[in-house]
């Protein structure tokens, strides 16, 4: 036990008319909704590494938070996961995600780095059991350290390829002996600073085995999670080769694994992306690739990675719009990769800003689950296709170009454009958020 949080009791649901900050507004996990529970349509985690491991740096300032669990050995490390339960038991929030690096010790090697990853899961294990808490994910984390410095897969040199394959398989190992629901795999360095030192066919080659080596040994050890992938397209690096939701499926399809891995996208990539996080959403249920979700924001002005927590209901519901959308989250869920602004030193702020992202995120759930049950967006969308519902539509779909050219010409087509519409969608939208 830690007093870390003395003081703070559980967050309970109050409803929209409290002004407590330390209360649920729109986050009932019991009401109802569409015949499930809003706690299983939202399935939220809390990320280890941003609530509990992060020392409140940036890129031109270092460490702001003083922890008590702040450390380089196991104490520190039990001291660390006593306080995220205890963070867990005032939330209420049923699943966490972790990376190896967050959770244990860096070690003088591979060997001792093990040891300090299956200590600390058996402790992790016995809190679990107690708490009633679940692993949305694992991962590890190869990044971090400067062995990874030119990436992990696609690192030039084979010892490292081969320490971070066997690290990955000492978290699928613990993500397994933990119940994780997913297994992450984010190429933090996956990519290049330049292109005069890069052999961008033999990295992309590298790790297309390395991928499919994480997948035979998930089946063989018979871990029945869902393997995810994490795009981002830049920073620290030029370019990543996980760019975007797009470039990762093609590159599922070239190595043929497109039915083994989905993805867990996250706002803030799809941001630095150039795309918006719910057309990342969409495009991967179009692609049968939809997994789970890192929730956060960007700050839209400061042009890099920010990871706030989530506080604008209105995008939120376009995001969780497409989730229904494809059927709400199997194994997946809505992860927190948020962490507090560097000055936010209290350990009020912490409950607080989860406290806000869980409200938003269930404001948001709540507006797209009635724009999805009114139907009149769905309903303006297929009438705008309706035409392809006509057999002769189908049919020169099935047929060549110059059959298609006959057609046109005999029947004398001259199509006529048909308003899009787009502004009475988005006032339609402006009427449930």
């Amino acid at each position: 036990m830690t007093d870390f949080f003395a003081g703070i009791a559980p967050v309970k649901f109050e409803g929209p008319a409290t002004t407590s900050e330390l209360a649920y507004r729109h986050y009932d996990p019991d009401e109802m909704l569409g015949g499930k529970r809003l706690e299983e349509h939202l399935r939220f985690a809390i990320a280890w590494w941003h609530s509990f491991a992060w020392p409140g740096g940036d890129p031109f300032g270092g460490q702001t938070f003083e922890r008590p669990w702040f450390g380089d050995d196991m104490d520190h490390a039990k001291m660390k996961a006593d306080a995220a339960f205890e963070m867990f038991a005032i939330l209420g929030q049923p699943y966490f995600c972790f990376h190896d690096a967050d959770i244990r010790p860096e070690g003088a090697g591979f060997a001792e780095n093990t040891r300090n990853l299956d200590e600390i899961v058996d402790y992790i294990g016995q809190k679990m059991e107690k708490a009633g808490i679940g692993l949305l994910w694992g991962t590890a984390n190869l990044f971090s350290h400067r062995r990874f410095m030119a990436g992990a897969a696609t690192n030039p040199d084979p010892e490292v390829f081969a320490f971070a394959a066997a690290t990955v398989k000492t978290c699928i190992d613990a993500t397994h002996r933990l119940g994780g629901q997913n297994y992450v795999l984010w190429g933090g360095r996956e990519g290049y600073e330049t292109l005069l030192n890069t052999d961008l066919k033999r990295e992309r080659e590298q790790a297309g085995r390395f991928l499919n080596m994480v997948v035979d040994y998930a089946r063989k050890i018979g871990f029945e999670g869902t393997l995810l992938i994490e795009p981002k397209p830049q920073e620290p690096t030029k370019h990543q080769y996980d760019y975007d939701v797009g470039t990762i499926y093609g590159f599922l399809k070239q190595y043929g694994l497109e039915g083994e891995v989905k993805l867990n996208i996250e706002q803030g990539h799809a941001i630095l992306a150039g795309h918006s996080f719910e057309h990342e959403l969409a495009m991967a249920a179009s692609l049968g690739i939809l997994g789970s979700i890192d929730m956060n924001r960007n700050d839209y002005q400061s042009g890099w990675d920010t990871d706030q927590f989530p506080n604008n209901v209105p995008e939120v519901a376009l995001a969780y719009y497409e989730i229904l959308k494809a059927g709400g989250f199997t194994t997946g869920g809505t992860n927190f990769d948020s962490k507090l602004r560097r000055q936010s030193l209290d350990p009020m702020d912490l409950i607080a800003a989860h406290v806000g992202g869980m409200d938003t995120c269930a404001a948001g759930l709540k507006a797209a689950y009635r724009m999805l049950e009114d139907g009149t967006l769905q309903a303006m969308r297929d009438e705008r296709y309706a035409g392809w519902d006509a057999p002769e539509a189908q049919q020169m779909l099935q047929s060549d170009l110059a059959t298609v050219a006959a057609r046109v010409l005999a029947e004398g087509v001259n199509p006529r454009p048909v308003s899009g519409r787009q502004e009475r969608l988005e006032n339609i939208v402006n009427r449930f958020v």
